[in-house]
């Protein structure tokens, strides 16, 4: 059978076979297509499969042990130095008033007047019966040495001599006693002038001229203030405290100088008080309904920007660390139960968590009292992309404070001697707290 005349080169061709059957061919165009199309569909099999992704990045710390100070942040009241009220030791009535109000006065000026004229009155009358005395005396001495020579010629008994000279004591005693009493007037007369005790800033007038005062009452007149220096009576509570002894007596922590300015005052705005100050002394006794002791820290107040009464925080070196380790407080991640732990990129490039043990909080930074050591890096930034294992790919850690060649700023600025790297911190204004520094 004989194909027909109509069909292509491209159709197939159906060839009969000798036992009456037929079976149709594929041209060889055909059959390159379906290879090219089997082709093509295995690359687009081989182009979806998934492309491994890059390692994570995260931001991390390379620790170093370093001397980092025991900062505390504490609350605390400003009081002067010293405090005087001024009373009259007199009584009278009030004639004068002699100071400006909130005027600075020295020790021993006139604040007040009180009249004067009885006690003028009072001074009189002792000189005059002084003066009476000193004669009763002069004729008890002139009769003591006579009845003496008349007793050496025998012409005297010794009686005689005895009352004689009985009463020349007894004149002496009574012009002694008028001596005294004299000096008693004398006395009340200076205290008409009523003086300031100590040098400061007086406040107010408590009381006006016309007013008639009582020696001995309880009334003030005004009070002054010694403002230059000041002190500042912070709290801290009585555990922390001795822990802190505990830590300096065994070594951890190495005690500051007797004589170091080691205190900063933070103001209500947040700046830092132009000058430092130095921690005298702790409190002897702690208050039992707080369990606080107070420290007490004198700092120079020459502006008279520290007010009696007012409200600062203390920001307080306490001891330095000479070998702390420190983390930013992002750091630092907690278990269900609370406990602190850090994620740490171990030598082969994967992150795993590591538990650690956590001082207090030194300037934004935890202090890692154990389970780092010094050359680890620590992730602080990044915890979301990672799980433990994974193998990321870790960038230096920056701050605000770090400069542009990528090393920390040190903002502990403020040293003992209250000035900021070699500038005036009160220039400034800084507030910065002292951070603990890294090497990336």
């Amino acid at each position: 059978m004989t194909p027909s005349p109509q069909s292509s080169g491209h159709a197939p061709a159906r060839v009969s076979s000798g036992r009456g059957c037929s079976r149709w061919t594929l041209p060889a165009s055909f059959l390159v297509g379906a290879v090219l199309v089997a082709v093509s569909a295995c690359n687009e099999r081989k182009a979806a499969a998934p492309v491994p992704l890059p390692p994570p990045e995260v931001s991390v710390v390379t620790v170093r042990p370093q001397p980092i100070p025991y900062v505390r942040d504490l609350p605390g009241r400003v009081a002067p130095m010293r405090i005087a009220e001024v009373r009259s030791r007199v009584s009278g009535l009030v004639v004068k008033r002699l100071f400006e109000q909130g005027s600075y006065v020295n020790e021993g000026d006139v604040l007040y007047k009180i009249d004067p004229a009885p006690y003028q009155v009072d001074l009189a009358s002792a000189e005059a019966t002084l003066a009476n005395r000193e004669a009763a005396l002069v004729l008890a001495n002139q009769q003591a040495e006579r009845l003496e020579t008349l007793l050496a010629r025998n012409t005297a008994s010794q009686a005689q001599y005895d009352t004689a000279f009985a009463a020349k004591k007894q004149a002496e005693a009574e012009v002694a006693g008028a001596k005294a009493a004299r000096d008693r007037a004398r006395l009340n007369l200076s205290w008409t002038d009523v003086r300031a005790p100590i040098s400061g800033r007086i406040g107010r007038a408590l009381l006006t001229e016309g007013t008639l005062i009582e020696s001995g009452a309880t009334g003030v007149l005004a009070t002054i203030q010694q403002l230059d220096p000041i002190y500042v009576d912070i709290t801290q509570s009585v555990g922390e405290l001795n822990k802190l002894r505990r830590d300096i007596a065994s070594g951890e922590l190495s005690k500051l100088a007797a004589d170091t300015a080691n205190v900063h005052l933070i103001m209500d705005d947040g700046s830092l008080y132009g000058s430092a100050g130095r921690l005298l002394f702790s409190d002897v006794t702690a208050d039992p309904s707080t369990g606080q002791v107070t420290l007490r820290v004198q700092f120079p107040n020459p502006h008279n920007e520290l007010f009696p009464g007012m409200y600062v925080r203390a920001r307080i070196k306490q001891g330095i660390d000479a070998d702390a380790i420190a983390v930013p407080q992002q750091a630092i991640q907690r278990t269900s139960d609370g406990k602190p732990e850090v994620w740490v990129v171990k030598p082969d490039g994967k992150a795993m968590l590591q538990p650690v043990e956590v001082g207090p909080v030194v300037g934004g930074n935890w202090l890692i009292r154990e389970g780092l050591e010094g050359g680890e890096k620590v992730v602080v930034e990044g915890f979301q992309k990672i799980v433990a294992g994974t193998e990321v790919k870790t960038i230096p850690w920056r701050t605000e404070s770090a400069s542009e060649d990528g090393k920390p700023v040190d903002t502990d600025s403020h040293d003992t001697d209250g000035t900021e790297n070699g500038k005036d911190s009160a220039a400034t204004g800084s507030t910065a707290q002292p951070v603990a520094q890294y090497q990336d």
